[in-house]
């Protein structure tokens, strides 16, 4: 089993490993109550954590919610709070979420706003959750103006990262979730490259992906939990994936907007002269190779507007993650009109 500590002022582990889900009596081990929060399709998974739980002597119950990102809307967190009430769930008790990326979102939400905040326990069943979603303490829920833009830092008590429920995960799913660990690698660890160059699928060395990815995270959430500084870094490729995404009303999966988000983003800096036309292409190839998108067709005057309300905006200036060479990310503020025209041409169809 390998073990990531996440630092901060409540440290946890990640545990990521084959029967890692084991751990969840343990983790709650004197907890009275439990909240385990589920979208339909993970009822089996969902009913083995309660059973887990009750035979430890926790009272838990299945919190239905929907699946994916519908899932991350005030009306769903609403029902969840009721049913929290019909349990008597109180600040000693604890909630576990079980799914991927939105229902990660959504449990780490609702138990972040529950009677101000009681502990969480992730068990992320994508590998996007596994390496982005669950570990952080990011959480939130969607409006009509974007994505994730209410929510709270809520460190969870533990993650649990079970590589058993991979085995069944369907393949766009899972090359969804390499986006993120692909990302990891361009900011901050070469190796992951050479693990994905050697294996663009990510099967063959999954658990060291998964421990790498989480280890990138946890060193920058461990240096800045609330995304004043180090932690944005993490966001690289993100802000015209986040635009995409709701452009699209969710219907493109995050990892694949992401893919198109990182070749974007090296384009641009290439276009400000941080990365040579060698250092743009590894990022359009790897991504390539992994069977993720690096293209899309959309309106590119939507798009912008959308950029200038995501999180990491700052009042009427476009913030962009960028990378000054390989590993060396930064921020570029305010880029040029031309630089970003031109980034946008090479990833959009009529390039």
């Amino acid at each position: 089993m390998r073990r990531v500590t996440v630092a901060g002022h409540r440290p946890y582990e990640v545990v990521i490993g084959a029967g890692a889900h084991a751990e969840l009596a343990l983790v709650l081990a004197g907890t009275a109550r439990a909240a385990v929060v589920h979208a339909r399709p993970l009822a089996a998974l969902a009913g083995a954590a309660v059973e887990t739980l009750q035979t430890a002597g926790v009272a838990a119950e299945a919190v239905v919610v929907p699946d994916g990102e519908a899932a991350k809307t005030a009306e769903v967190a609403a029902g969840a709070w009721e049913e929290f009430g019909r349990l008597g769930l109180t600040r000693s008790d604890a909630v576990v979420g079980v799914g991927g990326g939105a229902v990660t979102d959504l449990a780490g939400f609702l138990a972040a706003t529950w009677v101000r905040g009681v502990p969480v326990v992730h068990l992320p069943t994508s590998l996007l959750g596994m390496v982005d979603a669950a570990v952080g303490g990011k959480t939130g829920i969607n409006t009509g103006a974007g994505k994730n833009l209410v929510g709270a830092f809520h460190p969870p008590a533990a993650v649990l990262a079970d590589t058993d429920v991979l085995a069944g995960l369907p393949d766009d799913e899972f090359r969804s979730g390499l986006a993120e660990v692909v990302k990891c690698g361009f900011i901050a660890d070469g190796e992951i490259l050479d693990l994905l160059a050697a294996d663009p699928t990510g099967r063959r060395d999954t658990a060291e992906l998964i421990e790498r990815s989480v280890q990138v995270k946890a060193e920058a959430v461990g240096a800045d939990l609330h995304d004043t500084g180090v932690r944005e870094f993490l966001n690289y490729g993100h802000t015209l994936a986040h635009a995409i995404e709701r452009v699209e009303d969710f219907g493109w999966r995050h990892g694949e907007a992401v893919a198109v988000g990182l070749v974007f983003a090296a384009e641009l800096a290439g276009q400000a002269g941080l990365l040579t036309r060698a250092e743009v292409d590894r990022h359009r190839d790897l991504v390539a190779a992994m069977g993720l998108p690096t293209r899309y067709a959309g309106d590119w005057e939507r798009l912008q507007g959308v950029m200038r309300v995501d999180k990491k905006a700052r009042g009427a200036s476009l913030r962009f993650v960028v990378l000054d060479g390989l590993g060396n990310p930064t921020i570029l503020t305010d880029p040029e009109q031309a630089w970003l025209d031109a980034a946008w041409a090479a990833v959009s169809e009529a390039a």
